[in-house]
C-alpha cells in the first residue's frame, strides 16, 4: 500500500514482506531518503498521524521513527516534530579524478593569447548588429549560414588572403573540427595528412569514417610530389597547412602548391587548406592563400580560434560549387545551423574594419613574442618556422636529454611546453626531437618569465 502526505512523497510500504509491519515501514523510509525522494530537514508527519493514514498502530510508527532516528536518519526535537536528518545518507559518490595541477607558466602550442578578445569593439558589434538585425534571424537559418557573414567574410578573404570567394560557395561552421569532420564524412577517405601534424585532427578524420595516410613533411613543406604514388595512391584528398605548417612552421614551396593543385585535378580530388594562421606573417608579405590556384579542386578553411579566441566557435568553408549542397546537407543533419548572434556580431566586426585593426595588434604583439624568444634562445638553439605564426620549433640536440626528458625538467620549473615526437603518424626514437613552444599563450606580463624558464631549462643541452 502507499500513503502520499503534503509534500507530494509516495511512501510505498509491503505490508505482507516477512519481519512484520514496522520493518515494512522502516524499510519504505530508507529507500525513500536514500534515493532523495525524502530530502534533508523534510518534515515528517506525526505518528499518529502516519499511522492513521497507515492503517498501523501508532505505537509502530514510532518504533520505526526511534529506530531510524538512532541510525541517524531522523532527527527528533521536543515540540518540532520529527524530519529528515540535515544528509541524506547514501552511498557516497565517488570522487572525481583530481584535475592535473595548471602549469605556472603555459607554452604548449594551440591558443593565442585570449586576454586580448577585443571585448569592447565585440559588445558594440553585438549591439548594432541585433539593432540591424531582421527578426528572422532569431529563427531556424540556413545550414550554410548568415548571409551577412559569408558576404562580409567573401570581402576579407579577398583582399587579405587572397581567396575567390562568393559567398553561395561558402558554409559557417561551429569551429575547424566541425568543418573537417564534415569533409572527412562528406568527401570520404583516405585523407592524406602532414607528417608531423596535429594528431587530434587525424582522430577528428578518423571518427568521421575516413582512412588517414601520412604524408610526409620536409624543409620545403608537404611531399605533395608524392600524391598519387605508391602508398599515398589512393588518397581523396589532402589537409595542408602550406601558409605556416604546423609544427615545422615551414611554408609550402611554390613547385609543391603546384604540384597539390595538379595532383587535385588530374585525381578528381581535393586539397583542403587549413589557413588557421595566415593573417600572422612577420618578414614579409602574407603568403597568399592556395585556394586562388584552384578554387573548384581547393576548399579553403578559415577560422576566428586564432585572431579572437577559441571560445567563439566560428569557422569558415570556401567551397568548390559542386560539393556546397552536399555539404550543406551534412551541416543541417549536424546541428542544423550555427548559431547565429556571434555570426551577426562578426560580420559587423569585419565590416566596420575592427577586426583588421585587431588583427594587426596581434600581429604587432606575437612578432614582439617572437622576437624575444629570438633574442633570448637564437644564439644557442635552431629555432625554425619563425616567420610566421604563433609558435616555433627548436630542435634538440641528437645524443642529448630526450624530448620526455627535457619537457619533465620543465615541468618540474613550473612550465609547459610541447613536444614533436607525439605529432609523428608513428614516432620512432630515430626521429629528430624537438620542442613547440607556443609563444601566444602566456599573458603579457608573463611571457618574458617563461622564456627565462625556457632558457634556463635549454642551458646546457
Amino acid at each position: 500500500m502507499s500513503i502520499e502526505w503534503a509534500n507530494s512523497v509516495d511512501l510505498h510500504l509491503d505490508l505482507d514482506a516477512a519481519g512484520g509491519r514496522r520493518q515494512a515501514l522502516e524499510q519504505a523510509l530508507r529507500e525513500a531518503i536514500r534515493s532523495g525522494r525524502l530530502a534533508p530537514q523534510t518534515r515528517l508527519p506525526s505518528t499518529r498521524a502516519l499511522a492513521a493514514g497507515l492503517h498501523l498502530a501508532r505505537n509502530t510508527v514510532a518504533a520505526a521513527y526511534e529506530q531510524l532516528t538512532a541510525e541517524g536518519y531522523l532527527s527528533a526535537r521536543v515540540g518540532s516534530g520529527t524530519e529528515v536528518a540535515g544528509a541524506p545518507l547514501r552511498s557516497a559518490p565517488a570522487a572525481p579524478p583530481a584535475a592535473p595541477a595548471a602549469p605556472r607558466f603555459d607554452l604548449r602550442p594551440g591558443s593565442p593569447e585570449v586576454g586580448t578578445f577585443p571585448v569592447d569593439a565585440w559588445l558594440r558589434a553585438t549591439r548594432r548588429a541585433l539593432a540591424a538585425a531582421p527578426v528572422s534571424a532569431f529563427d531556424y537559418g540556413d545550414p550554410r549560414g548568415r548571409p551577412e557573414l559569408r558576404a562580409a567574410l567573401a570581402t576579407y578573404l579577398g583582399r587579405a588572403r587572397g581567396v575567390l570567394a562568393d559567398p553561395e560557395h561558402m558554409i559557417i561552421c561551429s569551429g575547424y573540427v566541425q568543418a573537417l569532420g564534415l569533409l572527412a564524412r562528406t568527401v570520404g577517405g583516405p585523407f592524406a595528412m602532414e607528417d608531423p601534424g596535429l594528431p587530434f585532427h587525424r582522430e577528428v578524420v578518423r571518427h568521421h569514417g575516413a582512412e588517414v595516410l601520412a604524408l610526409p613533411v620536409d624543409d620545403l613543406g608537404a611531399r605533395t610530389d608524392l600524391l598519387g604514388r605508391d602508398g599515398l595512391a589512393p588518397a581523396r584528398a589532402a589537409v595542408l597547412t602550406p601558409a605556416h605548417q604546423y609544427p615545422m612552421g615551414v611554408t609550402l614551396h611554390p613547385a609543391r602548391r603546384r604540384a597539390a593543385v595538379a595532383w587535385a585535378a588530374a585525381h578528381d580530388a581535393l586539397v583542403i587548406e587549413d589557413d588557421y594562421d595566415g593573417e600572422f606573417r612577420y618578414d614579409r608579405q602574407p603568403v597568399g592563400a592556395l585556394q586562388a590556384m584552384s578554387p573548384e579542386h581547393v576548399v579553403y578553411v578559415g577560422t576566428a580560434a586564432k585572431t579572437l579566441g577559441p571560445a567563439l566557435r566560428l569557422a569558415w568553408l570556401v567551397l568548390p560549387e559542386r560539393l556546397v549542397a552536399p555539404l550543406a546537407a551534412a551541416k543541417r543533419l549536424a546541428d542544423l545551423h550555427t548559431e547565429t548572434i556571434g555570426q551577426l556580431a562578426l560580420a559587423d566586426l569585419i565590416g566596420t574594419h575592427d577586426y583588421d585593426r585587431h588583427v594587426r595588434s596581434c600581429r604587432l604583439n606575437y612578432r614582439r613574442r617572437r622576437d624575444l624568444l629570438i633574442d633570448r634562445l637564437g644564439r644557442r638553439h635552431q629555432l625554425h618556422g619563425i616567420a610566421a605564426g604563433m609558435h616555433a620549433l627548436i630542435s634538440l640536440p641528437p645524443g642529448g636529454p630526450t624530448e620526455s626528458e627535457v619537457v619533465a625538467n620543465a615541468a618540474a620549473r613550473g612550465l609547459a611546453v610541447g613536444a614533436l615526437g607525439p605529432h609523428r603518424h608513428h614516432p620512432t626514437p630515430a626521429a629528430a626531437p624537438g620542442l613547440i613552444i607556443g609563444y601566444a599563450t602566456p599573458s603579457r606580463a608573463s611571457y618574458p618569465a617563461a622564456v627565462d624558464i625556457l632558457a634556463r631549462t635549454l642551458h646546457g643541452l
